[in-house]
């Protein structure tokens, strides 16, 4: 069985998986899974009013998920796989652990291969899109440098080398908000101001 097989395997039983992204490492749980959802925020110590986002292979199957609109999908296809949190109205199937009640979501399509194998390997459950590290500090950039709670919390840790740091840029599309600046800014600024 491949790390991926025993990762996939872990989430699918409602348990915590290390992954790696473009961005920083992430923390994988089913996000359509209330429990497994509220064992993410405990490993991470997380406020309950912070919602998390969630993790799909391919655009496609974001809009199992989340209903966007013409410009959100344009936006989608210009930047996704990337760097980039798209927040979007939610579907009905996603539990409100995840959104902090609200009625967006972000969604993640992490441009990076061992994640993208791990998301397909899972798919068409979407996984929490959330830092490994516990709340308040520092993002983890290499799979040795995680918290103790979080690796102790984890079934798996998959183990992609160094990533390159910056968060991902979190963008309210049809608002034409950035919420968080990280990777790509600029250019999701300019295609913003221009569509």
């Amino acid at each position: 069985m491949t790390d991926i097989d025993r990762a996939a395997e872990a989430i699918r039983a409602g348990e915590l998986v290390v992954y790696p992204t473009e961005t920083v490492y992430g923390l994988g749980a089913d996000a359509l899974d209330a429990d497994a959802v509220e064992r993410a925020i405990a490993a991470k110590g997380r406020p309950r009013s912070n919602p998390m986002s969630l993790g799909v292979p391919d655009v496609e199957t974001a809009a199992e998920y989340v209903d966007p609109t013409e410009r959100e999908r344009a936006f989608m296809r210009e930047f996704l796989p990337g760097p980039v949190t798209v927040v979007c109205e939610r579907r009905e199937s996603v539990p409100d652990v995840l959104t902090a009640g609200k009625d967006r979501v972000g969604v993640r399509v992490p441009d990076h291969e061992l994640a993208l194998e791990l998301l397909e390997a899972v798919a068409p459950t979407p996984i929490t899109a959330t830092s490994a590290n516990v709340s308040g500090r520092a993002s983890v950039l290499r799979s040795e440098d995680l918290d103790d709670e979080i690796r102790e919390d984890a079934a798996v840790v998959l183990d992609g080398g160094e990533t390159a740091g910056t968060e991902s840029t979190v963008v309210d599309v049809s608002a034409g908000t950035i919420h968080r600046r990280g990777a790509m800014a600029d250019e999701i600024e300019a295609w913003l101001d221009e569509h």
